[in-house]
């Protein structure tokens, strides 16, 4: 399975539609956000995505609140499973333990990648383009035996996308 990750669009819309449309391309099959939306329209923008999808909110997200009802969005940390997978989902990095396979949180805008102690551990870095002049998502490839992560990357106004993979063999307890 290929799972698109975002986090930290806030109002960049076009660079979100952007990501969402490179990562379809891959091959992405479901499609994760980390928070801070911000906007109605970023809603929108995933559940017209014609991906299974799951968000969190952000702590810029109070606003979308009304909306949970409407969207496939939690309260983190959400925990869910996909691909015999335990994931746990939230924007600020406050709940890291590895209570699960994989953590994917957002927040600091950074791209970060680790696998420690049995559980991978994925902040896709921002959308919006914001700290690092870079829009930045992940595409998890999950496998039998490793994951594959794709951090795709360019600045907001260039056409090609950069990509720089790492893998990691699964631990097997």
């Amino acid at each position: 399975m290929k799972i698109a990750i975002l986090s930290d669009t806030h109002r960049k819309t076009s660079l979100m539609q952007e990501a969402i449309d490179m990562l379809k391309t891959k091959g992405a099959n479901f499609l994760i956000h980390a928070g801070d939306l911000e906007i109605k329209e970023n809603l929108d923008m995933l559940q017209n995505s014609n991906l299974r999808y799951v968000a969190v909110f952000g702590n810029n997200d109070y606003n979308l609140i009304q909306y949970q009802n409407s969207y496939n969005i939690f309260k983190e940390p959400n925990y869910f499973k996909l691909v015999n997978k335990k994931f746990k989902l939230m924007h600020m990095p406050y709940y890291m333990s590895n209570d699960t396979d994989i953590v994917i949180f957002g927040h600091t805008h950074y791209f970060e990648v680790d696998y420690k102690n049995g559980t991978l551990y994925i902040n896709p870095g921002e959308i919006c383009a914001r700290n690092q002049n870079l829009t930045q998502c992940v595409l998890l490839e999950i496998l039998e035996d490793r994951y594959i992560i794709n951090r795709y990357f360019k600045s907001p106004t260039a056409k090609i996308w950069d990509c720089k993979t790492i893998s990691y063999i699964i631990d097997r307890d």
